[in-house]
């Protein structure tokens, strides 16, 4: 290995490390939010919004976070981001109000929000089209994935101790992120006229939009569901009349990104949704404590671990479209296998003969479509576009997830039993899974990742 080559791997562990702590951040909150409550006596409606006000912030500003890191330098901007998103969690475990903690999360999902399509488009700006962009693509994609996993595990057990040490977790990881990055990442070169060539108003419509969307998704607020469509109508007009907007519409002809990003979103309607609905089907139906919660789901961690380990090679030889739609296929297996669980399998031999399967075969399916929609999502645009392309794909998810877990929630109590509403909702996250899987192989049909020269 030559030295600039070894410089990159460092540099991919860093930004790994960055996304590993915005999607395990997503997940921290979740044991931790009854502990918070009883401690601060704070309401249900309050304790929402640590978890709504990340989850809003993060989704609504992602496609700015994108276009901020095209034009003002991706190091400069993960930097700053990492740093804010650091402070953010300093303060949330020194604080004891309500509010002042949710103004905390809202501020880490701004920072979030930046920080990963920072992170995502030096890594496809560092690492050429092809195998190695494949490889470290798929490391990112199972960095984000185990992320969220342990954040679920990590929550149970920190909840026992105090739940100011889930606040306080990201903070030392992220400083040594920081510390390391100016010496490893690659400056890049900011271009020409980014200042003047920075669309002010096709930020404000875009954002607006999408954090409206994200909101209303998130607490089932339709009004604002309509607001975000007039705003994201609007930004579309916008956008057609900018010589130099916010999101180039011409991004979406290139011959994967619009597909990888409708695919992206139905994944995050199947797996998130799933996520959510097989966390409180352990919980409330088999009597799964928090922490035996966390560690039920960690057979699922690792399939994806591995499984994303080979991605890449199998995106080199069957192409993005095959892999994509196959993993998506197999992530629909594993959580229609969740349909065999009954309301008595809480013991260890049950969870071995049905629900560690289930959660295996969608860790494999998970593993195989994520690198590829990433990879996708991003294949064939210049450098100077790949914040961009990369704030797209990740708000493709982050709405995708609201999609997801809202309409779960809204078919779980049309069942006739607990039992059969949590049957009904795995179905319907089954489908979104088939949904992508269809929207791959037709989108992705010619997904091989354009050479390197073009």
């Amino acid at each position: 290995m030559t030295r600039t080559e070894g410089r990159h791997q460092v540099a991919l562990v860093l930004l790994c490390a960055a996304v590993f702590l915005d999607s395990m951040d997503l997940s921290l909150m979740g044991v931790a939010l009854p502990a918070i409550g009883r401690d601060l006596s704070l309401p249900d409606s309050t304790l929402q919004w640590l978890m709504s006000g990340y989850a809003v912030a993060y989704g609504g500003f992602l496609l700015l976070g994108g276009r901020v890191a095209d034009l003002f330098g991706r190091r400069r901007v993960f930097v700053v981001s990492l740093a804010v998103f650091a402070a953010a969690s300093l303060a949330g475990g020194l604080l004891s109000d309500g509010w002042p903690l949710v103004v905390t999360r809202v501020v880490k999902g701004v920072a979030a929000a930046h920080t990963a399509p920072a992170a995502l488009s030096l890594i496809t700006t560092t690492f050429a089209e092809g195998p190695r962009r494949n490889r470290a693509l798929g490391v990112y994609s199972l960095a984000g994935a185990t992320g969220y996993t342990a954040g679920l595990i990590a929550s149970g057990l920190l909840t026992e101790v105090s739940w100011r040490l889930v606040f306080f977790l990201p903070v030392p990881v992220a400083l040594l992120v920081l510390a390391a990055a100016p010496k490893v990442l690659p400056r890049g070169l900011r271009p020409p006229g980014a200042r003047q060539g920075f669309d002010a108003a096709g930020a404000v419509a875009v954002t607006g939009g999408v954090l409206l969307l994200v909101f209303a998704l998130t607490v089932k607020n339709w009004p604002a569901g309509v607001m975000a469509a007039l705003l994201l109508g609007a930004s579309v007009a916008i956008e057609r009349r900018r010589p130099a907007p916010l999101v180039p519409l011409e991004v979406f002809r290139s011959g994967t990104v619009g597909a990888a990003n409708l695919a992206a979103l139905a994944w995050a309607c199947a797996t998130i949704g799933w996520q959510f609905a097989a966390v409180l089907y352990l919980e409330h139906v088999l009597d799964y404590g928090p922490l035996a919660t966390g560690l039920g789901i960690v057979p699922m961690g690792l399939a994806i671990v591995i499984t994303a380990n080979l991605a890449g090679r199998l995106i080199s030889r069957w192409g993005l479209g095959r892999v994509a739609a196959t993993g998506m296929l197999v992530q629909g297996a594993g959580i229609l296998l969740f349909l065999r669980a009954g309301t008595t399998s809480g013991t260890t031999v049950d969870y071995v003969t049905t629900l560690l399967p289930a959660l295996v075969v969608h860790g494999i399916g998970n593993g195989l479509s994520f690198p590829s929609l990433n990879i996708a999502a991003v294949a064939g645009l210049p450098d100077e576009r790949q914040g961009l392309a990369s704030g797209l794909v990740t708000s493709a998810v982050q709405i995708g997830a609201g999609i997801g877990v809202a309409v779960l929630a809204a078919v779980m109590p049309l069942g006739d039993s607990p039992l059969a509403g949590y049957r009904i909702a795995f179905l319907t996250a089954g489908g979104f899974s088939l949904l992508g899987a269809l929207i791959a192989a037709i989108g992705l049909r010619l997904g091989r990742p354009a050479p390197a020269a073009a």
